[in-house]
């Protein structure tokens, strides 16, 4: 049985213009999953209020950051889609496993992309998704995507989801090394600060566990990097709107401690597999400026795994764990 490895991450804008933000955004927050609103209220406050006005200030965001080949998300998707089919390669034979990316919104889709691998005779399907800790907000999504792709299909292909990896030995690994490493190159800064993405409290009241993943995470890598309670803090960010979110906030975190002048601060963002928009320009731009102009000292970012060498290892051994026989 031929087999079919995809990553999947949330999607990003095709340019960094008002009309392409502006097209993204709303298929992004239409997802029932992402903005649990009744629809007929949300759909004034997403289309008359949301996306008129966020839609320029986020266009600006992606132009600072955007790169040659895309944006970051994209390009660095690509790559570790590149380098993990390498790896099966060596591992398996050429071929043998197939690897593949789609995006949540904005495309590639999964529908396209497992579509296409059917055409070329693949039976089972393993999907990744690139949030190390489950979220109804992200991986559900997922799940509902597979759910509408086999509603209409008569042949329903073999599909495993990977639900999460948020405690996976070899993850917390490659974070603590990326930390070690970045050690070695800079001056080890006073705070090391574990950034999540935020989500709504209410959905964790609900039964959604992000909440306690996130903290076992930033509790594993702390103590694989032998941090004392007072070294490192955990924190959230990109919240949206009135509603209470999972706190303290990352930015509220770093204006505080630039007020009382600490003099060097370290921001990790655990939950992204990729730098994006939420890295390069929330944490490095806005949250540093907030930092530094409150009255703090030295601010580093320390990169998101993205493609090295470990990230990729630590892809394929957890891949490893779901391969049918068959396939191996």
């Amino acid at each position: 049985m031929k087999t079919a490895v995809i990553l999947v991450n949330l999607g990003t804008p095709a340019e960094p213009t008002k009309k392409a933000v502006g097209a993204f955004l709303k298929e992004f927050l239409s997802d029932r999953r992402v903005v649990e609103v009744p629809r007929f209220i949300w759909f004034f406050i997403l289309n008359l209020i949301v996306i008129p006005f966020r839609s320029g200030r986020v266009s600006e965001a992606y132009r600072s950051i955007w790169q040659e080949g895309g944006s970051p998300l994209r390009v660095i998707t690509e790559k570790q889609t590149a380098l993990l089919q390498q790896k099966m390669d060596s591992e398996y034979g050429e071929n043998r496993i197939l690897v593949r990316h789609a995006m949540t919104y904005s495309g590639p889709g999964l529908k396209r992309v497992i579509s296409e691998l059917e055409k070329a005779s693949v039976e089972h399907f393993l999907i990744l998704p690139l949030y190390p800790q489950y979220s109804a907000t992200t991986t559900a999504s997922i799940y509902d995507q597979i759910a509408e792709l086999t509603k209409s299909s008569r042949n329903i292909p073999q599909i495993h989801i990977i639900k999460q990896y948020f405690d996976f030995p070899l993850y917390i690994d490659a974070l603590a090394e990326s930390v070690s490493q970045h050690w070695k190159s800079h001056d080890r800064a006073k705070q090391l600060l574990m950034s999540f993405h935020s989500i709504p409290e209410r959905y964790c009241e609900a039964g959604d566990p992000y909440y306690d993943q996130c903290n076992r995470t930033a509790e594993l890598l702390a103590q694989k990097l032998n941090l004392s309670s007072e070294q490192w803090s955990i924190s959230f960010q990109s919240r949206l709107g009135n509603a209470k979110w999972l706190s303290p906030y990352t930015i509220d975190v770093l204006k505080q401690w630039g007020e009382e002048n600490l003099e060097s601060v370290e921001v990790i963002c655990p939950a992204f597999a990729a730098d994006c928009l939420e890295t390069l320009e929330e944490i490095d731009g806005e949250n540093r400026e907030e930092f530094q102009h409150a009255g703090g000292g030295k601010f580093e970012m320390i990169p998101c795994l993205n493609d090295r060498p470990e990230h990729i290892q630590m892809m394929l051994e957890l891949i490893k764990n779901y391969l049918p026989p068959s396939s191996i």
